[in-house]
């Protein structure tokens, strides 16, 4: 059912911290894809990580012109994280690191690989029409003008919670606190209009001689006030800090890390369909990635031009076939234009195509760590701005539906 029409509705999203086990195995995914991208624009890479108790399993196929120390990378994230004690139960110094790494497969590379793809911004339209996505799929990308990240509210709020929790950490605000959290926002609507804040709830791993009592006080006070706005706290709020007690134990001894685990935090926590594929650790030749982005790019600026008010749009592709074989526009009757001139409208500002949206969006370069915790998505905190968050094609959309 449309967001647009609903009466009246609670609807949650949540976020997790950096220390979480799965976003341990995500930074370090996109870690390594950073580190050969640096050297190695047109590196293949599909890397997958593991975290448990003392060890970090690295895998996956890696085509590259460069080397990287995967070991020591690894360990250098872990420590970045704030795993730098034993008593954390995962320590950078001192975990095992254990790779798994073969060449990607040359099926897939039939489809994809072209010698003329190396030129970068330079390539010719022919070129971009003989380079194929990496593979089928659909993928979605959503805006809506609810927030000033183009983004539904309960996943804006969840991830600025979780990004303040990590803050109050790193800065000393609360000495006690340790990597691992997890927010969760329940907003109240009615209609397309949030009306108050339901639940509020934060998780965060600590010492174990802080007291409940204080962890509630100061979670709330240097987490939470900062953040919520007071007019959406009422009476009927219920604000719960550590809800089970006690979180001393967590990282990877508590829960096993993977890369791609949370892939509804990655995007709009909930808000709209996901095509299923994960982003952490996947260079743009993938479409799992880059057609999510492009998605994005198209639907925030459709909004953001003022065509709607939200818009979902769809795509899909076929392996190795460079135009998508769909795609699809739904505004929830916000539309000031019907949906198929939209359709329109996105076929002739925007192309779908796998190297086109490398190009475009400027995927081939470093940038994919600092997103790998806060979500893929509605990452204007981030400087330079990504590609797929800017708002550039605002005016020509306007010009054509003037």
């Amino acid at each position: 059912m449309s967001k647009a029409v609903a009466e009246k509705f609670i609807f949650s999203s949540e976020s997790v911290t950096e220390g979480h086990p799965d976003k341990v195995a995500d930074q370090i995914s996109d870690g390594i894809l950073d580190a050969i991208l640096k050297d190695d624009p047109e590196g293949r890479v599909a890397c997958e990580t593991l975290c448990t108790t003392g060890v970090v399993i690295v895998a996956g196929e890696i085509t590259t012109k460069t080397y990287v120390d995967i070991p020591r990378l690894t360990r250098e994230i872990v420590k970045e994280i704030g795993y730098t004690r034993a008593k954390y139960g995962f320590d950078g110094d001192t975990c095992a690191v254990l790779t798994a790494i073969d060449e990607q497969s040359s099926d897939i590379a039939i489809g994809v690989d072209n010698a003329l793809e190396v030129r970068g911004k330079s390539l010719t339209e022919q070129d971009i029409a003989k380079i194929g996505a990496g593979d089928q799929g659909m993928m979605f990308g959503y805006a809506c003008n609810d927030t000033e990240e183009y983004m539904p509210a309960p996943i804006a709020l969840a991830h600025k919670l979780a990004r303040q929790l990590a803050r109050a950490r790193r800065d000393g605000l609360i000495s006690y606190l340790r990597p691992d959290g997890k927010t969760q926002v329940s907003l109240q609507y009615e209609g397309r209009r949030v009306t108050r804040a339901d639940t509020i709830v934060v998780a965060a791993q600590h010492h174990p001689e802080a007291s409940l009592e204080r962890i509630r006080a100061d979670v709330t006070e240097h987490v939470i006030k900062p953040i919520v706005p007071p007019e959406l706290i009422d009476a009927k709020t219920r604000i719960l800090v550590n809800p089970t007690g006690r979180f001393v134990k967590g990282g990877p001894m508590a829960d096993t890390g993977l890369t791609g685990r949370k892939i509804i935090v990655d995007t709009y926590g909930g808000w709209v369909p996901h095509g299923g594929g994960a982003f952490s650790g996947k260079d743009p030749t993938k479409v799992d990635r880059s057609g999510a982005y492009m998605a994005r790019y198209a639907a925030k600026n459709i909004v953001a031009a003022g065509l709607a008010d939200e818009c979902q749009i769809q795509v899909a592709y076929a392996i190795g076939v460079a135009e998508p074989v769909s795609i699809n526009v739904e505004t929830f009757g916000t539309g000031k234009v019907s949906n198929e001139k939209i359709g329109h409208l996105l076929r002739k500002h925007f192309d779908f195509r796998p190297a086109a949206i490398i190009r475009d969006l400027d995927l081939r370069k470093p940038q994919y760590r600092a997103l790998a915790a806060y979500g893929q998505i509605g990452r204007i905190d981030i400087s330079p701005l990504p590609g797929w968050e800017k708002t550039d094609r605002i005016d020509a959309l306007k010009r054509d539906v003037a």
